[in-house]
């Protein structure tokens, strides 16, 4: 497995402030956190989970960690 290249993480700048990517990452991280969330719901799925919160935050951490080490080389 390839290293990531660290130099790719550059500040952005939006209207006068400088953004981290990472804030932008977990932005982007709701919409499939939002869409696995709603399947688990609907299918009944949380009857597994012992500790439902700690699970979702879990969840969105493993969201964020995936867009970023699949979205480092074409997004940024």
């Amino acid at each position: 497995m390839p290293v990531p290249n660290l130099a790719l993480f550059h500040p952005l700048e939006f209207v006068g402030f400088y953004v981290s990517p990472l804030v932008l990452w977990a932005g982007l991280a709701v919409i499939p956190y939002t869409l696995v969330h709603l399947l688990l719901s609907r299918f009944n799925l949380y009857r597994f989970v012992w500790h439902r919160s700690l699970f979702n935050l879990g969840l969105y951490v493993l969201m964020v960690g995936a867009l970023v080490a699949f979205g480092t080389g074409i997004w940024l």
